[in-house]
């Protein structure tokens, strides 16, 4: 890497972001550290932040880590503070954060890198039990997600969608991690998860846990996609997912690499080349980032593309 760049992106790190971007242990240098935001160590985001980083870090000659976190609405928040670089975040909370709705209390300055795979609705309930719609979950005990997710977000209006107020569908809020555990102790009946396919932690329960998939049908996608811009569709796990034998109707929402809109311009037009040239190497560990496709990524309304991303695709094209 030139020697200019690094001086270029430090000085823009530094005047644009005032010392942000860094983890928050004094001053960022031009080599970093820098954060990528991912989600519980058991579902697909920690996993694709791990590969990132690590293919940012050996490609950029750049010190890139991976963080632990709640999920979407968190690595939204840590994006828009500066405490995470770039992080992944559902489209419908994405949108959320620029319009200051829902767990947003003011729009926060988030854009969009690339739109990265289809993140699918999972209602997980044991094979042999007796709830068989999401109706039926009034009155048992549910995993919404836990704070601070955008699994959350969605569970509320899936729930509302379907009839139900949330507050009848009592649980603690827990993470895609502890939720596995304490469905295969009972301690849940029922808990809600929104991931890439597959995601890691179901199958390897599923494998010890017979499941079923409680079905998104087609009328409460639509229901919920009232007053939020049509960011939701319809779509279907398949035959054999996480070991069930047959499709199952569901909801799938876009998911985003985000970044702050002051991340400087060079920087990140070179995560999203490492995004898209590192896409074989990190598909071998998370099996959606085969999905990236050019022509798709460019697609995050109503969040803006980074000014740096948007040359990316401008000059992948000449």
């Amino acid at each position: 890497m030139k020697r200019g760049w690094r001086v270029t992106v430090a000085a823009a790190v530094i005047a644009l972001l005032g010392g942000l971007v860094g983890c928050g242990s004094g001053s960022p240098t031009a080599t970093g550290p820098y954060v990528v935001a991912g989600g519980g160590k058991a579902g697909v985001y920690f996993t694709y932040a791990e590969q990132l980083a690590l293919a940012a870090s050996q490609s950029l000659n750049l010190d890139v880590t991976a963080a632990q976190t709640q999920g979407s609405v968190d690595n939204l928040q840590r994006v828009a503070s500066g405490e995470a670089l770039v992080g992944f975040a559902q489209g419908d909370t994405a949108a959320d954060a620029i319009s200051g709705t829902g767990a947003f209390a003011e729009p926060l300055p988030i854009t969009a890198l690339a739109r990265v795979y289809d993140e699918y609705v999972h209602v997980v309930v044991p094979e042999d039990s007796d709830v068989h719609s999401i109706a039926d979950l009034a009155g048992h005990t549910v995993s919404l997600g836990s704070e601070g997710s955008g699994v959350q977000v969605i569970a509320t209006r899936v729930l509302e969608a379907a009839g139900v107020d949330p507050a009848e569908v009592p649980g603690p809020a827990l993470g895609l991690d502890t939720s596995l555990g304490a469905l295969k102790a009972g301690e849940i009946e029922a808990f809600f998860w929104v991931g890439g396919l597959p995601t890691p932690g179901i199958e390897r329960m599923a494998k010890e846990l017979p499941i079923r998939l409680l079905e998104v049908d087609t009328a409460i996608v639509e229901r919920v996609n009232e007053g939020h811009a049509g960011v939701y569709r319809t779509a279907e796990f398949p035959e054999n997912t996480y070991g069930v034998d047959r499709v199952t109707a569901t909801m799938a929402v876009p998911n985003y690499l985000v970044a702050s809109e002051a991340a400087p311009p060079e920087l990140i037009r070179n995560i999203v080349r490492v995004l898209f040239e590192a896409r074989t190497t990190i598909a071998a560990e998370v099996r959606a980032a085969a999905l990236l496709d050019q022509r798709e990524a460019i697609f995050t309304e109503p969040v803006p593309l980074h000014p740096g991303a948007a040359e990316y695709y401008r000059a992948s094209r000449l």
